[in-house]
């Protein structure tokens, strides 16, 4: 006899066929076609499109290192997003690469910009390479951070975020938290196209940590272009992570799991290069399930005729980013920084 209803669904998502997986004999584009259909659906996308509403609020060029601008845009009617475009100083290229970094459940983008606000972000910021517009700038490159939704400014306290709410309204809908900050994303990405000609956009990429990684996993799978993802402690398989341990609502999308496991999603992302960086001691998403999930996504990859734009960093700590060891695999698959 079992009264807990966890073990009937534990069982079911344990077994159940992941319909969308490609097959042995397809043709890969035929299924990357049907496969992205249908997770744009699952994801309750596209949203409603609206002007972008541009708005620049400050622009500061004291800083030696960078110049910034922090600006605000519509991403549908009714909902706005801050970003701060950092660029850095004293570059030769005409166009610059960006990449788009995104904080996980912490108190909002400031950690991105290594700002604390609130106590406990210094350690947040120095405990996991959490200072990710920081690195991004220092390396020659453009970072864009906005904050996600639910996250520091747009929703969130000093306390972190507040995810439920927004996160069964948008279940009401049809829609889902998860497609919304994907669509945060594009329509960012179609922003700095109009606004901000020293981008290249052909070479942007995202990246972020946790709840960033989930992101920065949906958002490349559903937008071609995005040039290159890095999603950090987040890629799992559902079973193993949400499936069987607590974590915030944010992270679900209803019947997904009858489709794909992470590493289908990330097939998506093929055959642009696809980072994946895990903690070794991880305990909210375990490397185990992590590997077994890359071996799939490299199936996609080797359909796709290229194997070799795919990786695994695996860091020795936790749930965490790994600065020194993923950086240099990022620059080695996208060759941005030759």
């Amino acid at each position: 006899m079992s009264l807990d209803p966890k073990v009937r669904m534990l069982n079911l998502i344990k077994t159940v066929k992941r319909s969308e997986r490609i097959e042995p004999k397809e043709d890969f584009n035929a299924w990357h076609e049907r496969a992205l259909a249908r997770l744009n659906g699952l994801l309750g996308l596209p949203l409603e499109r609206c002007s972008p509403d541009f708005r620049i609020e400050f622009i500061d060029k004291e800083n030696p290192e960078f110049d910034e601008i922090r600006f605000l845009f519509r991403s549908e009617p009714d909902v706005d997003v801050a970003a701060h475009l950092l660029t850095p100083k004293n570059i030769c290229e005409d166009k610059i690469p960006l990449v788009i970094c995104l904080q996980g459940h912490s108190t909002g983008m400031h950690i991105s910009l290594g700002r604390a606000k609130y106590p406990g972000d210094e350690a947040v910021m120095n405990g996991g390479d959490r200072n990710f517009a920081l690195q991004i700038v220092r390396r020659g490159q453009a970072a864009l951070a906005i904050d996600q939704r639910a996250f520091g400014e747009r929703g969130g306290t000093e306390k972190g975020p507040a995810c439920h709410q927004p996160t069964m309204q948008a279940l009401l809908l049809g829609q889902t938290i998860v497609g919304q900050r994907c669509w945060d994303v594009s329509r960012a990405i179609d922003v700095v196209a109009e606004e901000f000609p020293q981008i290249d956009t052909d070479r942007i990429a995202v990246m972020g940590n946790s709840g960033g990684g989930t992101t920065a996993l949906f958002a490349p799978a559903v937008d071609e272009r995005i040039a290159a993802a890095m999603p950090s402690c987040y890629f799992c398989g559902f079973v193993d992570s949400i499936g069987t341990l607590y974590h915030c609502e944010c992270n679900y999308v209803p019947g997904i799991i009858n489709y794909f496991d992470m590493g289908d999603i990330a097939g998506l992302i093929s055959p642009r290069p696809l980072i994946i960086v895990s903690g070794q001691k991880d305990n909210i998403f375990p490397l185990a399930s992590a590997k077994e999930q890359f071996e799939i996504a490299k199936v996609y990859y080797e359909r796709a005729g290229v194997p070799q734009n795919i990786r695994h960093v695996i860091g020795p700590e936790g749930h965490r980013f790994y600065a020194d060891l993923s950086w240099p695999v990022f620059d080695e698959l996208t060759g941005w920084n030759k």
